[in-house]
């Protein structure tokens, strides 16, 4: 017989991929320091520095994957994230002086706003259109270097806010902090997120029901494209210099972040922590595979996996309106 009490525990559909996805960090801390104590003899994982330089490396991470969620759960996708990152960081650079930053953001704002003119208003699906706009963006950085490495560097500014710290705790995890904040009131206090929780569920239904359902897909695009371009100017600064496919490590990645958090691939369900949650594991589970000195390959073959593993745990349930 079901009590009351058993029920007040009982976990609901949002909350499930948020404590799995916890519970999967904590697993990780755990193989990662027994990994490190047999072959070190030392607990590096638990070490507050190593653990701040790790949340630090994934705040590029943790932006991107910051946009990318907002399209997400629109039911949507953007795949020109790592043309877009490379495009922002090298125009940023090339500028240079107090427009550097302003720059890169301009131009992630103007990808993400033609991607969202794109899906909203011509009706291309985004997986097409996004994938288009990132060979047409890597076409357009290949003419500007002539092919080579962007004989420009970082600005100061750009150097400040990804690798300085503040009383011990990195600029860049700041940064990515007050962009979490931005994201969250934006989905839980403001009718935009109201309508992109709308949109995701339903289009059509959003549409009749008074949603402008093109704009809020056209600024959701925007925003995606936007923090896109400030990833890269970070990344810039963080390299000292801005380099060609700087971004592709971080299209699969933020996906991941996005659907491991429990975010519906299909739209119109998810919560902000998850994302964050996911971003801490992806960095996490990165940073075990480096110290077993795992490849590249393999890694983007765990992702991928992780991906499918958590459409096929929560991935297939109904859309909710949040």
């Amino acid at each position: 017989m079901r009590t009351k009490n058993s029920s007040r525990f009982k976990l609901s559909e949002d909350d499930k991929p948020i404590v799995f996805a916890a519970g999967f960090v904590v697993l990780i801390l755990a193989v990662g320091t027994a990994y490190t104590l047999q072959t070190q003899g030392t607990a590096t994982l638990l070490s507050p520095t190593y653990l701040l330089q790790q949340l630090q490396v994934g705040a590029f991470l943790g932006v991107v994957a910051a946009g990318m969620m907002l399209v997400i759960l629109l039911g949507h996708i953007d795949l020109s994230v790592p043309w877009t990152i490379a495009a922002a960081a090298m125009m940023a650079t090339t500028i240079g002086g107090p427009m550097a930053i302003p720059v890169g953001l301009a131009i992630g704002l103007l990808v993400g706003l033609v991607n969202g003119f794109g899906v909203a208003f011509l009706r291309i699906p985004s997986m097409i259109f996004t994938l288009g706009i990132n060979a047409v963006l890597r076409g357009l950085m290949v003419a500007h270097t002539g092919g080579f490495a962007p004989q420009t560097a970082a600005t100061p500014l750009m150097q400040y806010l990804a690798v300085n710290k503040i009383a011990g705790i990195p600029v860049a995890l700041i940064v990515w902090a007050v962009v979490s904040v931005a994201v969250v009131v934006l989905l839980t206090r403001t009718f935009f997120g109201r309508y992109i929780y709308a949109v995701g569920n339903r289009e059509s239904a959003a549409y009749l029901s008074g949603v402008p359902s093109r704009k809020v897909i056209v600024i959701a695009f925007g925003l995606c494209g936007m923090l896109s371009g400030l990833a890269g100017t970070l990344l810039a600064g963080y390299s000292t210099k801005a380099y060609q496919g700087m971004g592709d490590t971080y299209l699969l990645p933020a996906i991941a972040a996005v659907v491991i958090g429990g975010t519906h691939i299909l739209g119109g369900r998810g919560r902000y922590i998850g994302t964050l949650l996911g971003v801490i594991l992806i960095v996490l589970l990165n940073s075990v595979l480096s110290i077993m000195q795992m490849p590249e390959s393999g890694r983007q073959i765990i992702y991928g996996s992780v991906i499918i593993l958590m459409l096929l745990v929560y991935g297939r349930g109904h859309k909710v309106t949040q």
